[in-house]
């Protein structure tokens, strides 16, 4: 019995100094932020002297060499000292570059140091590693209606809702339900876009009949964003649709040619009046 209570004590002290191990040491811990291309903003990290002694000399430097950020002002900041188990927090001035590309980066540092406590305290110990920032893209949409083929009253067409992506992230599951005002719809009311790319477009066309000369296309849509987040837009655009008289006037419809087709009519009449005339004649001479 003495012998396992002595093994279960060797193991929970070893279980100690492990933990100990691993909570000892600086730690560089920050703070999730997000950024948009071209923005400025004040990042923010915390160093934590976990160590079993005082460090003294501390600078942290940020390692912008092959990212598209700069920082405003300096990329290394200094500190006095930071005494065991205590925190120092040190700012930049991060900046993304206008035409970053959104995602998720991480930004390295190195941090040095001097052992305050050591008996040659002017060798410095270094470390390095890394947070994560994230660029997101704001959502910048524009919308045009198309009308395909003839828009006249009382005939059939289609109309498309086309979602230009003027921003710099993806949006993504785009969907459109459309509201008829002024037509009636022939297909479904609502279509699955999917994924529209950044500086790209898509569509979503309908089957209409149309009943007035100023209807409105009247839709939403839905889509995520690029943070993933559900987003709803409202969209009411107007668009013209003819009468067939304003359409024969302005040339959209081609007026009937009456005269043609009677001369044509003519012609035909003629041709078969000639063809029963000579049968007669061969008949008469037989």
């Amino acid at each position: 019995m003495k012998t396992q209570n002595l093994a279960k004590i060797t193991f929970g002290f070893f279980l100690l100094v492990l933990t100990m191990g691993f909570v000892a040491g600086i730690i560089v811990d920050s703070d999730y932020e997000t950024i948009y291309p071209g923005e400025s903003k004040r990042i923010t990290l915390e160093i934590e002297n976990n160590e079993n002694f005082d460090i003294e000399d501390v600078s942290l430097a940020l390692n912008l060499s092959c990212l598209p950020f700069t920082t405003i002002g300096s990329s290394e900041k200094d500190v006095d000292d930071i005494d065991e188990d205590d925190n120092e927090k040190v700012s930049f001035n991060l900046r993304a570059s206008i035409d970053i590309t959104p995602g998720d980066y991480d930004i390295p540092y190195i941090l040095k140091y001097v052992d305050a406590e050591a008996e040659n305290n002017s060798e410095a110990l270094e470390k390095t590693g890394s947070f994560g920032l994230r660029v997101s893209a704001e959502t910048d949409l524009d919308f045009v209606v198309d009308v395909q083929d003839n828009a006249i009253v009382g005939e059939e067409g289609k109309i498309s809702l086309e979602i230009i992506n003027k921003g710099l992230g993806e949006i993504k599951s785009v969907s459109v339900q459309i509201f008829p005002q002024g037509f009636e719809l022939l297909s479904k009311d609502k279509i699955f876009i999917g994924t529209i790319d950044a500086d790209d477009s898509d569509a979503a066309t309908f089957n209409v009949i149309y009943k007035t000369t100023n209807p409105v296309l009247s839709a939403k849509v839905e889509y995520k964003d690029f943070d993933n987040k559900d987003q709803t837009e409202t969209v009411n655009l107007s668009f013209k649709v003819y009468t067939k008289e304003e359409a024969l006037e302005l040339g959209i419809l081609k007026r009937p040619n009456y005269i043609t087709y009677l001369v044509i009519g003519i012609l035909v009449v003629a041709y078969i009046i000639h063809r029963i005339l000579k049968k007669r004649k061969r008949r008469n001479r037989r």
